[in-house]
């Protein structure tokens, strides 16, 4: 990695170290996941990130994986976000961050990992199947039989494979505890991907996979007294939304609005952070068991708002509000 790149990088680590702690501002400082161990599959970067973070807020012991690290950069081409940040914004937040560069598609580094998690915590409480990075895999514009098929099982694999191996090695720890909750993320919740085709083919089977899979899993997990659900976000304010998509910055987002107003309904990651350290020390969680869930839905059971004070319900907005309209109204939905 050139100085240039590196320097962006330390620049860009202090900002989001910064912008962590700014969020975190919240009376409240009790930490009800005080002694349970996480690990969060896929926390390099956006929801991952932030949900890691919040879990730290909430007093948990958080392993943090991915393929980005200060020595090495996935094929995400993205420096700028590593594991080892994560688990400093982690320590920031008043819990413990450990990084384990992981990929999640070598069943023997998810192995060497859980052994580690099992060798120095002896249990594991949550995990978080957030695992993805195949965004610049999807030809977005291509029919099933014109997308590139090396691109669209690459998908697959990132999408689907990653959560089933690592579910594979981790779940016999989990279980071994009571009250161990499992959280399979995607994009969308079950209402609005069932009628919708969230084109094109192979994002739509990725994103479709962890709905049915969180479902599968709560049918397994239930006897050992364990849950398993999905969550989504909302329209996630991502580091590569802004500055990728969209080419603002989380302080001057809303100018976004201008290329597509509907960005509008969007919300930070720490929205499904907090939606999950809700659901992570909730003691009744198991009434979610199979479940399909989303921040802005959570927001309405739990009370907990984004950083804004606002609570966006993207996905209620989505399927009811003309999303062709040049005009967008979020009265009602945030």
């Amino acid at each position: 990695m050139d100085a240039t790149n590196l320097n962006a990088q330390n620049l860009n680590a202090e900002s989001l170290h910064a912008q962590s702690l700014n969020a975190a501002e919240n009376p409240d400082t009790e930490q009800p996941l005080t002694g349970k161990t996480a690990l969060v599959a896929g926390a390099t970067r956006g929801a991952g990130r932030a949900m890691a973070v919040e879990l730290g807020r909430a007093g948990a012991t958080v392993y943090v994986t991915g393929r980005t690290t200060r020595a090495h950069v996935s094929e995400t081409g993205r420096s700028a976000e590593t594991i080892e940040e994560t688990a400093e914004l982690v320590d920031a937040a008043g819990g413990r961050g450990i990084a384990v560069p992981t990929d999640h598609l070598e069943p023997d580094q998810v192995e060497a990992l859980v052994a580690r998690v099992d060798r120095e915590q002896g249990r594991l409480d949550v995990l978080v199947n957030d695992i993805w990075g195949g965004d610049l895999h999807v030809e977005w514009d291509k029919k099933m039989w014109e997308h590139d098929l090396d691109k669209g099982l690459r998908i697959l694999r990132l999408g689907i494979e990653t959560h089933i191996v690592t579910s594979r090695y981790a779940l016999p720890l989990l279980i071994r505890n009571p009250g161990g909750l499992v959280v399979e993320v995607t994009d969308g919740t079950a209402v609005y991907n069932g009628p919708n085709y969230r084109k094109p083919f192979y994002y739509d089977l990725a994103k479709a996979a962890p709905l049915r899979m969180a479902r599968g899993l709560a049918e397994e997990l239930a006897e050992y007294g364990c849950t398993a659900l999905c969550l989504t976000p909302g329209w996630l304010r991502s580091e590569a939304m802004l500055d990728t998509h969209f080419k603002v910055t989380e302080e001057n987002w809303r100018a976004g609005c201008a290329q597509n107003p509907h960005f509008a309904i969007s919300e930070t990651p720490a929205f499904v952070g907090r939606a999950l350290v809700a659901l992570a020390a909730d003691p009744d969680v198991a009434r979610h068991n199979g479940a399909s869930l989303s921040s802005g839905g959570l927001a309405k059971e739990y009370g907990f708002t984004d950083v804004d004070g606002s609570a966006p319900d993207a996905w209620r907005y989505l399927t009811e509000v003309d999303q062709e309209s040049p005009t967008a109204d979020v009265t009602g939905y945030r």
